[in-house]
């Protein structure tokens, strides 16, 4: 029956009215595949796919001229007539003569540099002729593994819903994209996706968008995480070797094939060839290859683009048909490899945009976009799908009613719930799947801590989750901990529950309360694990505790696109904690514990703060300027905007105090960004600041604290919000303060271009920052660092050094980062 199927699908993608079909090879019959194929002045066209084989959609029957077009291969025009459908044209394509029989070599320079140079100087102005245009956009992209272990870190990692076969190998994602696209300078992009195909999920969407694979080598630079820069940038003679290796016709048309080499292989850097357009001085064709190490994702093995362009004549541009993207991915037992494949045909290079064409909309999707029918996409589809590809598609939407039954969402679920031995001290979870809901249990043995007030401790907790939807967009999570410390002897409960109401302003209602133990700053700048090594081995116990009694409502929602606010209004009772050990791992008679009193740590019987009871409440407005969004059916995705800073508002209010002293009110804000410097790297900022009001006899617990670092271990994942070298409470205040925090990776623009240790793939990183206070002397820091330390795939480590300024003293330290540890808590 499956055999049934499968025939009647690829006969259905073959059959259909008006259609040119075939299939093009080279002279060993051997199939190419991303052929570029086109009606002759027009931007009618399609792509073979990876065995070769191709669909052109036409309008009727007619005389065409049909063109065939691939780099390293002449070019072919096929003039038919089409009396009938489906009309079968078979072509051999020859590979290209590339001489340099007609070049003039000189002894002093390679030729391909003044080809360079010409293209460079013109590539201002070929940007301006493709300045603005809509264009018909076909994406695919495909997800391959292979020989996929069943286990990573002793997590199991399933069959990927029937993805694998009995070797563990198949495609784990497949999905397609057409949408309509519109472009103008310098950065306007909008995309309506009209269809989105997901093999095994009918309600899904591709992840495949325009604005994704909107890649231009005629920027100076072409970012990939990393900027890497293009051979034809405006500083490309400092990163690459040029060399000629031959030249061909395309038409009347003199096509330069040029060899790039990177000077410096480890720097951000492409190698491979570009095809350059004498005389037009533009791009015919791009076969460019990176590498993991270059874009700083390890993971990846290799990275090939191929773009391929026609000549348009009305705007004298080279515009680009198509663009493959190849890679290959390796990491802790997961290995495979990918392709996106993106067509783009019907160019308009004189759209009639006005002010209202563009909006911070990048991305919508038409009515049923996701629930085209398999006629729809045989008749659309560009790129035909190969073997591989409609197996996929067959096996998994045929199966896809079966995986939503009951009967086989309980038999998942009954292999991924089964109890194991180890369990009961590392989590546990359960899963319904048919009625949506999971119940876990967090272990106690991830949260073991230790620190002198509460000695070794642990938590552990319940959490229960329920959604109403496939993708999640309406959920309710229920959360309970307990917390026990042994040297305390106390056992402390807390719970909340969070309703979120809908994925498009993201209307969220929550209910917190209980009792723990708490950092007097509540941004907790003192990892648990830092601190418990530190203390325990070293007896530099940093981490001071108060007790919290608490509850509190809060309330969150997107008010229009680019404001967020959160509200909340909540009880607190403080209450003072005391040390309760002085165990140590190993005794040091120089060194001996400190008091939990941050304001005097050598006070062992006053607390920093009495037992008190106070009213708070919060309004705190996230503002992101100019905020770009994309709109799905199910939801609103924003994606922030780069270009302008984003921009948070804080007013805080302590009312109803059990000591009236201790009402006040403060207002703060933070101000962030993240600037993309091309290849010299990323600039990043953080400026916050804030006053008191009322503020002058408050309790510690409500002053301003600063993120120190008394360890000389980073572990935050953002730099731009801490001071290494500050003690954790030294300038915590309740007046006005401002404190800056700038910072500079330089992502191997200065330490790639250094001999021998730009094998190593180090970004060199500089760092400024600033705590002024009122009635206070400022507190400053410098650092410069190595990030992106580690081995092979594993590069979670960073080292810096700190000097730092304050009253006329100065110091100096290390402080090595181990940045995972910032995600880990």
């Amino acid at each position: 029956m499956t055999r049934f199927v499968l025939a009647i699908a690829l006969l259905s993608t073959i059959i259909s009215q008006a259609q040119i079909v075939g299939k093009v090879t080279d002279t060993n019959d051997n199939p190419l595949p991303f052929v570029n194929i086109y009606l002759k002045d027009s931007y009618k066209g399609t792509t073979t796919n990876d065995t070769g084989n191709f669909r052109l959609d036409v309008s009727d029957t007619a005389e065409y001229e049909v063109i065939f077009q691939f780099l390293g291969y002449k070019s072919v025009t096929k003039s038919i007539d089409a009396t009938s459908f489906p009309y079968v044209l078979n072509v051999t394509m020859k590979e290209e003569s590339v001489s340099l029989d007609e070049v003039i070599v000189s002894n002093d320079e390679d030729p391909a540099y003044r080809i360079i140079r010409e293209t460079i100087a013109k590539r201002q102005e070929t940007l301006d002729k493709l300045s603005a245009f809509t264009a018909d956009f076909y994406s695919r992209g495909i997800w391959r593994v292979e020989d996929l272990p069943e286990k990573v870190l002793g997590q199991e990692v399933g069959d990927f819903d029937g993805a694998l076969d009995s070797t563990r190998t198949g495609i784990i994602y497949l999905s397609e994209t057409i949408s309509e696209i519109a472009y103008q300078q310098p950065d306007d992009f909008k995309e309506k996706i009209i269809a989105s195909k997901v093999s095994g999920n009918d309600n899904g969407f591709s992840f495949n968008s325009a604005q994704d694979a909107n890649f231009s080598f005629y920027e100076n630079t072409v970012d990939l995480n990393a900027a890497i820069v293009s051979p034809i940038a405006n500083n490309a003679f400092n990163y690459y070797r040029y060399k000629l290796d031959g030249i061909f016709y395309e038409g009347n048309k003199l096509i330069n094939k040029i060899k790039v080499t990177p000077k410096r292989p480890k720097d951000r850097v492409w190698d491979g060839f570009i095809y350059i357009v004498e005389d037009d001085w533009q791009l015919y064709g791009v076969e460019l290859n990176t590498t993991g190490s270059a874009i700083q994702v390890p993971m990846v093995n290799k990275l090939l683009f191929k773009q391929n362009f026609k000549f348009d004549p009305n705007t004298e541009a080279w515009v680009k048909r198509s663009q493959t993207i190849d890679f290959s991915f390796k990491f802790l037992g997961f290995q495979g490899d990918g392709q996106f494949i993106a067509v783009y045909s019907n160019y308009d290079f004189q759209p009639q945009f006005s002010d209202k064409s563009f909006t911070n909309e990048v991305l919508s999707f038409g009515k049923e976009a996701n629930k085209k029918d398999s006629l729809f996409w045989k008749g659309t589809r560009p790129v035909p799908l190969t073997d591989e590809e409609l197996r996929d598609y067959v096996r998994k939407d045929s199966i896809q009613e079966l995986r939503k039954s009951k009967t086989y969402l309980d038999s998942v679920d009954a292999v991924s719930n089964k109890l194991k031995p180890l369990d009961i001290i590392t989590g546990y979870s359960y899963k319904n799947s048919y009625d949506k809901w999971s119940m876990s249990y967090n272990g106690i043995f991830p949260g073991i801590n230790f620190n002198t007030v509460q000695g070794w401790n642990a938590s552990a907790g319940l959490r229960y989750f329920k959604w109403y939807d496939e993708n999640q967009t309406e959920w309710l999570s229920i959360y309970g901990d307990a917390n026990y410390g042994i040297s305390e002897d106390r056992l402390r409960f807390t719970g909340g529950i969070t309703k979120n109401f809908n994925r498009t302003n993201r209307l969220q209602l929550s209910l917190f309360g209980g009792s723990k133990v708490q950092q007097f700053n509540a941004e907790e700048p003192i990892s648990p694990i830092v601190n418990t090594v530190s203390t325990l081995f070293f007896e530099r116990n940093y981490m001071k505790l108060y007790e919290l009694n608490y509850a509190k409502v809060v309330y969150s929602q997107e008010l229009f696109n680019g404001l967020r606010i959160f509200t909340n209004f909540g009880y607190e009772q403080r209450k003072p904690l005391f040390n309760n050990t002085d165990y140590v791992t190993i005794p040091n008679d120089d060194v001996s514990y400190t008091s939990n009193n941050p304001l005097n740590p050598s006070d062992f019987d006053n607390a920093a703060i009495d037992e008190h009871d106070i009213f708070k409440t919060g309004i705190r407005a996230d503002i992101t300027f100019g905020q770009k969004y994309m709109t799905y059916p199910d939801g609103k995705y924003n994606v922030g905007n780069n270009k302008y800073p984003a921009l948070s508002v804080t007013f805080e209010n302590g009312l109803g105090a059990s000591n009236d002293d201790y009402n006040y009110s403060q207002l703060r804000a933070s101000l962030s960004q993240s600037i993309n410097t091309g290849n010299k790297g990323e600039f990043a900022y953080r400026l916050k600041g804030g006053t008191f009001f009322n503020g002058d006899n408050i309790s510690f617990v409500d002053y301003q604290h600063f993120n120190g670092n008394q360890t000389r271990i980073g572990t935050s994942s953002s730099y731009t919000n801490v001071f290494n070298l500050l003690p954790y409470y030294q300038l915590s205040t309740n007046k006005s303060y401002f404190e800056g925090h700038l910072e500079h990776d330089f992502k191997g623009w200065i330490l790639g271009k250094i001999p021998g240790i730009n094998q190593l793939n180090f970004n060199l990183v500089a760092g400024a920052h600033l705590l002024s206070i009122e009635n206070n002397k400022p507190y400053s820091e410098f650092s410069v660092g190595i990030d992106n330390l580690g081995f092979g795939n594993f590069r979670f480590l960073r080292l810096d050094y700190v000097r730092s300024y304050y009253n006329g003293t100065s110091d100096g330290a290390f402080v090595f980062g181990l940045k995972f540890l910032g995600f880990l808590d």
